[in-house]
């Protein structure tokens, strides 16, 4: 079994999870409740399933980008964890679980199909945000990247690729983003048991991070211009 920390935005959420999916789920969404909340479920999981942190296969954290209390206090815990236990810990890229996180409910709600886009989203500030584009197999068509959301944004993108935003930086874009074929989903929200299938997947192919000198990924360079390269290719 893992343990699954994420931190990255207000909601505190912890998953207990096997290679089969998650096991058992804590999560709330109080405001500046990580502090407080995040070793207490940690423990309670833990102890529901009869389980001591040195019998884990890894402690997994949401790596970023998002919050920078959030994340540092995140890769805190599990680095505590990580360490007291001798267990590997696992770094995820925060928008890569959101991307596993979009249920098949949602995908035909949405009408998401093989050739759409998937932008999982980021607040940051005032009309920035943090995303990457990702394909419908989980491909990676534009890195992790920090802007300013205006009425140009993703314009990049031939209109009749649909994408699909989602996150909690999302609603910036509904009122702003003029691209045709561009839907918001409302639905989606993050959580710890996202994480479980990009953690066994860096599980088994021994993809961990150097205890001691792991660090949150912030990104907090931002780019303030839409790129100039179309991201398909076209």
């Amino acid at each position: 079994m893992i343990i699954c920390l994420e931190t990255s935005t207000a909601l505190c959420s912890v998953a207990l999870c096997d290679s089969n999916g998650v096991v058992a789920l804590k999560e709330s969404g109080e405001n500046k409740s990580h502090a407080s909340l995040l070793t207490v479920f940690t423990g309670e999981l833990l102890s529901d399933a009869g389980l001591k942190a040195d019998a884990l296969e890894a402690v997994v954290v949401s790596k970023g980008p998002g919050s920078f209390t959030g994340l540092r206090i995140g890769v805190s815990v599990a680095k505590g964890i990580a360490y007291a236990a001798s267990i590997p810990l696992i770094g995820i890229e925060t928008t890569r679980s959101m991307y596993h996180g979009v249920t098949d409910t949602l995908k035909k709600k949405y009408g998401a199909g093989d050739s759409t886009l998937y932008v999982p989203m980021l607040d940051a500030r005032r009309m920035e945000v943090y995303y990457s584009v990702m394909s419908a197999t989980g491909e990676t068509v534009r890195d992790i990247s920090a802007e300013i959301i205006t009425e140009d944004s993703f314009s990049e993108i031939d209109e009749s690729v649909r994408i699909l935003i989602f996150g909690d930086g999302a609603v910036k874009c509904r009122e702003v983003v003029k691209r045709a074929n561009t839907l918001i989903v409302d639905e989606f929200r993050i959580s710890a048991a996202s994480m479980y299938e990009p953690a066994y997947k860096s599980l088994k192919d021994h993809h961990f991070e150097d205890i001691a000198y792991f660090e949150p990924f912030y990104l907090k360079d931002f780019i303030t211009s839409r790129p100039k390269k179309n991201i398909l290719g076209r």
